[in-house]
Order: structure tokens, then C-alpha cells, then sequence
């Protein structure tokens, strides 16, 4: 037993199932049918008819089927195809066939408009009325009906469901009146026009095919017939109330045309008849060519001279002689164009307005806006009708169809192609109601659509494809913010994951190596040099991952704050409107080292992980506290212990920008209102307001022609060398050229002395000197109690290398003053032999004072160049 709301609901849909399906078999009883059918069946026979019929009706079928599991995984709204494959597919795809597919029902308008002028041009002539002549009396009378039609969808369509009942009874009676006139007995005048009734010899002959004329193949019939099979397409779109009452209305157009208008016609009228009565045979005459001549009628002067004027292969009002009473095949013809032109014209726009308001092309908004309370796209009516007008001067229907064949077989594929990509990505979020499809059936249909639509007409076809990929290519730059759950995204997912674990398989090779970079950035905003830099390296490369470590104290409420903070969505905003090809990765931790710690060994997945670490020199190690430099430091060890290379970027005016204001302080909102506002609702509305201002960066610039200056002081397996050498990939670096030292002139020690001091001077406040009045040893307590302190021992120890880096800053300000970029092999300071302060010296005398960046490399001993390699 049903409720009453579930009553009510049936009742409901299964009115929606009447309306739509006498709005579908409107469109698929439209003009073709009455106007070129019988024709085509001249040109390729009863049989392969038959078979243009079924081609037709299996494309239908499958993108009906492919339709109803889409149309079933999700709520469906507003503009139809378009819809669904934007939401399967994605905006890319989904874009480009909303504007063809909305452009190709604007194209129907044109068509039915033209059916309905042709007949009405017809009719004239019959009665004598001349206007200019055929083909402008069509155009003007297209016009002016498109004019009409507009005005009334314009003005509302409230009517519009009762009308349709109307004109589908109109049809209905046509359909009765015709058989009925094959049944009559013809009269002269219909003889003399190549209607003899039942014929089994007639139908045996109309059963071959006759190609006449530029369109005389099968696929020139298959063009101008398969507009007429569109409307089966939307007879899928609500399955619970449709589907099975849906295949039976496709089952029953089916039979109406394989046997009521091409059986009928193909059994009862010639190919060729002159339409004059002095034709009919008073004897037997041995020189009458046709048919015909069977039936005391001789139509061989104008089958010789090519100037019959009826039969079916002329003749386009061919139902209307047949029919028992021509008028109501005229109302029949009138109701069906109509009402198809009418509907075309109302659902262009509506595709036209779902696509402008998605915002995924420029300069198309315009054509979006509604008005009203239902949002009437009146721009959208005015385009589609100027798109209408202009097909309609082609006055040509054979012109016109194949047009529209090639853009609903455009439009077919995709949707084919979008169930069968759907299915074959194994989403979990893929799951249709409906389960009578097949993948593989689907993506035979999209397969067949493309075949057929270069078999139709090629340049139409290439036109489609062409602006397909054009749109394909622009939405792919632009990337619209946008997230549908597309397929395509789940099927990115599927491709990476199953391309990153097969990567497990394949051992490391030197030729395959690359700098896959974990930058320690903290907010990639506050230092955009590093990110810019690091992105020159790896960008279309390999591997960059920004690290940001938040570190907290021991409340809850607190850490739940950071938490939030580290892992923003500003962050990835940020870096994807700077165009910057990087991953982001938030820790939260007690301190600095730890969260590194963290980021070193948990960052990446399988061999898709970091394999060198970079990061920014802090030039305030000697104002800052002592431990905070001697994490800087252990960060270096714990990398070089993780068998990490190191660069450290040491720039002049430094990293850190001011970070951009914010409306809210947040210490100051969390003190005012921690009192009526839980934390999360805080940080989003004071943090997580957007992506941070972007701000230029030295290396955003192309560098000229200059040099890359490589000061190779040591072997660490390549790194330093490799570097540089990407750099020069890039456009911005591309003319600088590359200059290698590896040597130096000799020791200048009295020129040298001054700088010891100056080094001197730098370490002194770092330094333990033991009182001599004490026990010697209290300095190396001391130093165990404050590892970062430099004993003098320390310093003797590592005097050669401290001369090193002195000399060493020398030669750099001699002959690097005006590089672009100066890399150096970084020297390394054992643990346990070079304090971190003493180390932290190094570092800073060897760069500092120098106009260029300085990149300080240092690789983990693992082989990089390919120079040794086998």
C-alpha cells in the first residue's frame, strides 16, 4: 500500500511521464518524417532504410541507456545534456558541448522552421499564390515564423504543455488518414503522380537501393534522417516513471516508421511519375520504360529527360497524395514543426544559461541573466533566434539536417563517453540507481558516434571536434574554480595512485634521478623567494612539497588553534594563484626541529618523497637565543643523517615579508569573545579569510644574460652541478651561462688577517674561555651544559677550515659581484667535532656581503650526473 504522499508523488510523475513523452514523440514525428522520409526510402530503399532506421535507434538506445545512469546518480537540473556531462565529465568537456549542443538545438530551429515555410511554399504553389520565388518565399516565411515563435516564448509558455496535446492528436489523426488513403483505391490523378496502391512488384523494386543526386549514399541519407531520432534521447532523463513506458513509446515510433511511412510508400508509389493524365496507356507499348507501364500508365519521357515532378523520389508532400484527405497531413505537418521549432527555440537558451552561469568561458555572461520569477533567458532567446535566422537563409533542409546530425553525434559521444569513464574510474561515488547499461556498451556507442559523424560529413565533423578541443585546451589553462566530483577527477586519482605504486617495482637509476624538494617555507606567502626559486628546479620536474611548522604549547585549545592554522586552506590558495606546480604539508609540534623531524620522514608517498631539503640562512643566528640556532643546526645533522641533500638559500635583503593585515587581530578577537565563540569559529573567521596577497620576487624575473656562478669545492655526488644546470632550463634563466671554479689563487695570509679578526669577533660571544684561577675543566662542563659554546680547542681544530671560508668569501666578491646566482658547495660540520655556533660562523662569513643570492648545496654522496653512467 502506498501513502499519501507517496501517492501524490506517483500521480505526479507519472503526469510528468505523459507530458514528456508526448513532447518526445512530437519531436521524433516532426518534420523529416512528413518531408523527407518517403524520399529517402527512394533514394536507399525499403531495406536499407530499414537499416538507417536501426542505426539510428541503437545510437539512441545506447545513449539513452548511458543517460539513464547518469541521470540517476545525482539530482538532475536545469540544461539537460549539458548537465550531465559537465557534472560527469567535468567543466572541461561539459563546456565545450554545452555551447555545441545548445547550438545545435538553435540549428533545429532553423530546420523545423524551414519544414514547416517548405510546406506552406507548397501550398501556394498549388493555390497560385507567388510570392519572389521558392527559395525566397522560404526564407521569408521562416522568418517571419521564427518571429512569431519568438514572440510567444517571449511571452510566456504556460499554454505550451496543453497545446502539445493538441498538436499530438493532430499527429494522430494525420497518422489514421494516411493509412487509410493506401487502403483507398487510387484515383487517376493520384496514378498519374505514382500512387497504384498495393504493389507487390513495386515494393519489390523500392526495396534497392536508387542513389540519385550529390546526396545520393547511405550516409548522405543517415545525415538528413538522424535529426528525427534526437528526440528518443529525452525519454530517458526520469527512468522511475519512463523508462519502461519511455521503450515503449521508442518501440512504437520505431514501428511506425520502419512500416507505416516506409512499407506503406514503398509498396504503393514508384520512384517516377510525370503527374499528367494524357501519361496513361490506351494499349500495350513496347517502348515504355517503368513500372508503371504495368499499370496502363507511361512515364518514360520524363524518366529519359529527368523531369519527373513526382513519385517518391520528387515529390516531398508524398503523404499528403497518399493520404485519404490531404488537409489534415497539412495540419499534421504544421503541428509537428511548430511545436519542435517551438520547444528548440525555448531549450537553447535554457542550455545557453545553465552553461553562462557555471562562468566557465568569458565575455558569455551577458547572454545568462533571467528575468523574472523564472528566470527567462531573454538574451538567450534573442542569440538563438539571430542563430536561427541565419540557418534559415540556407532555405535548404538537405542542408541543414546533416549539421545537426554531426553536432547531436558530438553531443552523444561525450555522454557515451561520460558513463563509460564514470564507470571504468571506480568511483564511490559513481552509483546509479538504474543498472541496465553496460561500460562497454557505452563507450561502443561513443566510438561509433565519432566514426559516423566523419562518415557523414567530415568538415562538419572536423569543425565539432576542432571546437571541442579548442574550448578543451582554453578550460584546461584557465582552470575555473569549479568542483563537480567529476569523473575525471576520480579518474586523475586512480591513474596516480596505481602510477605511484608501480613506481615500487622499478629500482633507482642515476638517469632517472631527480631533485624532488621539501622547502621549508613555513606560510609559503611570508617567504615567496624560496617558493619561486624551488619551483624554477622542479617545475613540469619533479617533486616540491612546502613545509610550515606550527609550533604550540601545552593547552588543548591552543594546539586545536595551530592545528587549524597549519593545515589552512589559504595555504594551497596561495600557491595555485601563483601558479606554482607544489604540494603543502602543516605540522603542528613542540618546537622547530621536531616538526622538521617530522616533515623529513613522514612527507611523500613511495618514491614520490622528498630527496632534498631546502631551506632559507637565518641571518640572525647571532642575535637570536643560542638554542634557537643550535636547532637551525641540528635541522641541517637530522637531514644529513636522513640521507637528505641540503641547500640553504641566503638571499641580501632577506625572505620574510610583512604578513598581510587582517580586519580581526586574532590574540586580541580570541581575549574579546572567547567567552561566546568556540575556537574553530574564530580562526575561520579571523584566518581562513582567502589567499594572501602575491608578491613579486627576485626570481620571478628573467635574469638577462649573466652567469650562474658553481664554486665546486668538494664531490658530493653531483648535486651542486646538477642544479645550476636545471636553472638553465627555464625561460628566465635561459641566457644565463654556467661557470665552474675549482680552485683559487694562492694564500694571501696578510691580506687575510683582518678578516680572521672580523671572524674573531664574530664567534667571541659564543666562546668558553676557562678561568684560570678554576679547575681547567669547568669549560668543557660548561661546554656539555651549552653545546652551541666554542671552546678554543674547537677553534685550532677547525682553523684550517675557518681559513677556508675566509679566503673563500674573498674570491666570491672578486669574481661573482655579478652573477645572477652563486652556488656553493656547503662545507659540512661533524657533530661533536664543530660546535653549531662555530658552524653557523662558517655559513655566514663565506656568504655574506655579497650582492647575488648564495645557494649553499650539499648532496648526500648519492651519484646524480650521468657522465660514469652505463
Amino acid at each position: 500500500m502506498f501513502s499519501k504522499n507517496e501517492y501524490k508523488s506517483s500521480k505526479k510523475m507519472q503526469k510528468i511521464s505523459k507530458c514528456l513523452q508526448i513532447r518526445c514523440m512530437l519531436n521524433i514525428w516532426g518534420v523529416i518524417l512528413y518531408l523527407r522520409l518517403p524520399w529517402i526510402t527512394a533514394q536507399a530503399g525499403v531495406g536499407l532504410t530499414w537499416v538507417i532506421i536501426l542505426l539510428s535507434s541503437c545510437i539512441t538506445g545506447i545513449t539513452g541507456l548511458s543517460t539513464s545512469a547518469i541521470a540517476t546518480n545525482g539530482k538532475v537540473k536545469g540544461g539537460g545534456t549539458y548537465f550531465l556531462i559537465s557534472r560527469s565529465l567535468g567543466p572541461e568537456l561539459g563546456g565545450s558541448i554545452g555551447l555545441i549542443f545548445a547550438f545545435a538545438n538553435a540549428v533545429a530551429v532553423a530546420m523545423h522552421t524551414v519544414g514547416f515555410a517548405e510546406t506552406v511554399t507548397d501550398l501556394m504553389s498549388e493555390h497560385g499564390a507567388v510570392m519572389v520565388d521558392r527559395i525566397n518565399n522560404i526564407r521569408i516565411i521562416g522568418i517571419v515564423t521564427v518571429t512569431c515563435l519568438l514572440g510567444i516564448s517571449m511571452a510566456g509558455m504556460a499554454w505550451e504543455s496543453k497545446a502539445q496535446i493538441l498538436f499530438f492528436l493532430v499527429i494522430m489523426v494525420s497518422f489514421v488518414n494516411y493509412i487509410v488513403g493506401t487502403i483507398i483505391p487510387a484515383s487517376p490523378e493520384k496514378q498519374s503522380k505514382g500512387f497504384f496502391s498495393y504493389r507487390a512488384d513495386i515494393f519489390a523494386a523500392n526495396f534497392v537501393p536508387d542513389w540519385r543526386g550529390p546526396e545520393g549514399s547511405f550516409f548522405g541519407m543517415f545525415s538528413i534522417f538522424f535529426p528525427s531520432a534526437t528526440g528518443c534521447i529525452y525519454l530517458f532523463y526520469f527512468f522511475y516513471s519512463i523508462f519502461f513506458p519511455g521503450a515503449c513509446v521508442v518501440r512504437d515510433a520505431a514501428c511506425i516508421y520502419l512500416f507505416y511511412f516506409i512499407f506503406f510508400p514503398g509498396a504503393c508509389v514508384v520512384r517516377d511519375a510525370s503527374g499528367l493524365l494524357n501519361d496513361s496507356l490506351t494499349s500495350s507499348s513496347a517502348d515504355c520504360v517503368g513500372l508503371s507501364c504495368n499499370y496502363s500508365w507511361d512515364f518514360t519521357e520524363c524518366i529519359n529527360n529527368k523531369s519527373c515532378l513526382y513519385g517518391i523520389n520528387f515529390c516531398v508532400q508524398m503523404m499528403s497524395l497518399v493520404s485519404g484527405f490531404a488537409p489534415l497531413i497539412t495540419a499534421g505537418i504544421f503541428g509537428a514543426t511548430l511545436s519542435s521549432a517551438l520547444a528548440c527555440l525555448v531549450s537553447a537558451p535554457k542550455v545557453f544559461q545553465c552553461l553562462c552561469q557555471d562562468k566557465l568561458y568569458p565575455l558569455i555572461g551577458f547572454f545568462g541573466k533571467g528575468y523574472g520569477k523564472n528566470q527567462e533567458p531573454i538574451r538567450g532567446y534573442l542569440l538563438a533566434y539571430i542563430i536561427a535566422v541565419c540557418f534559415i537563409l540556407i532555405a535548404e533542409l538537405n542542408t541543414i539536417a546533416p549539421i545537426i546530425s554531426n553536432f547531436f553525434l558530438c553531443s552523444y559521444s561525450l555522454i557515451n563517453f561520460s558513463c563509460f569513464h564514470a564507470s571504468v574510474t571506480n568511483s564511490p561515488g559513481w552509483r546509479p540507481s538504474f543498472r541496465f547499461y553496460s561500460r562497454w556498451l557505452s563507450l561502443l556507442g561513443a566510438v561509433c558516434c565519432v566514426v559516423i559523424m566523419f562518415l557523414l560529413t567530415w568538415w562538419a565533423a572536423l569543425i565539432a571536434v576542432g571546437v571541442v578541443v579548442f574550448l578543451l585546451g582554453y578550460t584546461l589553462y584557465k582552470k575555473p574554480d569549479v568542483n563537480w566530483g567529476s569523473s575525471v577527477q576520480a579518474g586523475s586519482y586512480s591513474f596516480a595512485l596505481n602510477q605511484c605504486v608501480g613506481l615500487n617495482s622499478v629500482e633507482d637509476h642515476v638517469k632517472n634521478y631527480r631533485p624532488q624538494c621539501l622547502v621549508l617555507t613555513g606560510p609559503p606567502s611570508r617567504r615567496p623567494a624560496l617558493v619561486d626559486l624551488v619551483s624554477c628546479l622542479t617545475k613540469s620536474l619533479s617533486l616540491m612539497m612546502c613545509g610550515n611548522v606550527v609550533t604550540v604549547g601545552l593547552k588543548h585549545s591552543e594546539h586545536t588553534l595551530k592545528l587549524q592554522e597549519a593545515n589552512s586552506s589559504r595555504h594551497v590558495s596561495w600557491l595555485n594563484q601563483r601558479k606554482v606546480r607544489a604540494f603543502y604539508r602543516g605540522v603542528v609540534a613542540a618546537d622547530l626541529r621536531s616538526g622538521v623531524n617530522v616533515l623529513l620522514q613522514g612527507s611523500g608517498l613511495g618514491r614520490m618523497k622528498p630527496n632534498v631539503v631546502l631551506m632559507g640562512f637565518k641571518s640572525d643566528w647571532s642575535r637570536s637565543s643560542p638554542e634557537a640556532a643550535h636547532s637551525y643546526i641540528g635541522i641541517l645533522h637530522d637531514a644529513f643523517d636522513l640521507q637528505f641533500g641540503v641547500c640553504v638559500l641566503r638571499m641580501r635583503e632577506g625572505f620574510d615579508v610583512s604578513p598581510p593585515r587582517r580586519s580581526h587581530d586574532i590574540r586580541n578577537h580570541l581575549s574579546w569573545r572567547s567567552w561566546s565563540m568556540n575556537l574553530s569559529s574564530v580562526f575561520s573567521a579571523s584566518v581562513c579569510i582567502g589567499p594572501e596577497p602575491q608578491l613579486d620576487s627576485a626570481f620571478q624575473k628573467k635574469q638577462g644574460k649573466k652567469t650562474i656562478d658553481v664554486y665546486w669545492l668538494s664531490d658530493d655526488g653531483g648535486l651542486t652541478l646538477l642544479l645550476p644546470y636545471l636553472l638553465t632550463r627555464r625561460r628566465r634563466w635561459s641566457s644565463c651561462k654556467v661557470r665552474v671554479f675549482v680552485g683559487g689563487d694562492p694564500d694571501r695570509k696578510e691580506e687575510q688577517r683582518q678578516d680572521v679578526r672580523r671572524f674573531q669577533d664574530l664567534i667571541g660571544p659564543f666562546s668558553v674561555d676557562p678561568d684560570p684561577k678554576q679547575d681547567p675543566g669547568s669549560g668543557l662542563g660548561r661546554q656539555q651544559e651549552e653545546p652551541w659554546r666554542i671552546s678554543q680547542q674547537d677553534v685550532e681544530r677547525n682553523q684550517a677550515k675557518t681559513l677556508r671560508q675566509i679566503r673563500l668569501n674573498e674570491v666570491l666578491k672578486d669574481y661573482s659581484r655579478d652573477a645572477a646566482l652563486i652556488v656553493i658547495t656547503m662545507p659540512v660540520g661533524r657533530t661533536g667535532v664543530c660546535p653549531s655556533m662555530l658552524y653557523l660562523a662558517w655559513l655566514d662569513f663565506l656568504s655574506r656581503d655579497l650582492r647575488p643570492p648564495v645557494l649553499l648545496v650539499r648532496g648526500n654522496q648519492e651519484n646524480v650526473l650521468t657522465f660514469y653512467c652505463q
